[in-house]
């Protein structure tokens, strides 16, 4: 037994291998994508495969991309070079190759590339609230402490009550 072991040392020999079975020599391409070409262009791409040529210079990236956004990214496809190749520290990609169709096959090709909305926040607390939290926590003179029991009479006060 090694005791508690990160999950990311667990899989990284696995996502190594799967990595390099598409020629993803660095699997940071694939699991940093949004770092490395930015929120908006990961929104609406995915890296498939690099094919290197003969002599290992001069690879093609294989971008997945969905259909009304392919103009964009042809368009911006030198600034997504630039950035892969910055990814590798040297000039690894020299194509870019897009293609419309699913990473995983035909059949099986309803990919999603943005992330979910995130939740709405809880509603804001009433003034008259925050005020009575307030009052109830006035004499408290440790300011940690204070805050916490403040927090604590918004939540009681602001729950609702089941009948």
């Amino acid at each position: 037994m090694r005791g508690f072991e990160a999950a990311s040392g667990l899989l990284k020999d696995r996502i190594r291998v799967a990595g390099e079975s598409r020629g993803f020599a660095a699997t940071r391409l694939l699991t940093h994508w949004a770092d490395i070409v930015g929120e908006d262009l990961a929104r609406c791409t995915r890296p498939v495969k690099i094919g290197y040529g003969k002599g290992g210079l001069g690879a093609t990236l294989t971008l997945l991309t969905t259909g009304p956004m392919a103009p964009v990214i042809e368009m911006r496809k030198e600034q997504i070079r630039e950035k892969v190749n910055a990814c590798y520290g040297y000039n690894a990609v020299s194509r870019i190759h897009l293609t419309q169709t699913a990473a995983s096959g035909f059949a099986e090709g309803q990919a999603a590339f943005a992330p979910a909305p995130k939740p709405a926040g809880p509603p804001p607390v009433p003034p008259q609230i925050v005020a009575r939290a307030h009052e109830v926590a006035e004499g408290i003179h440790d300011d940690g402490l204070r805050h916490a029991l403040e927090a604590l009479a918004q939540n009681i006060l602001t729950r609702h009550k089941s009948e």
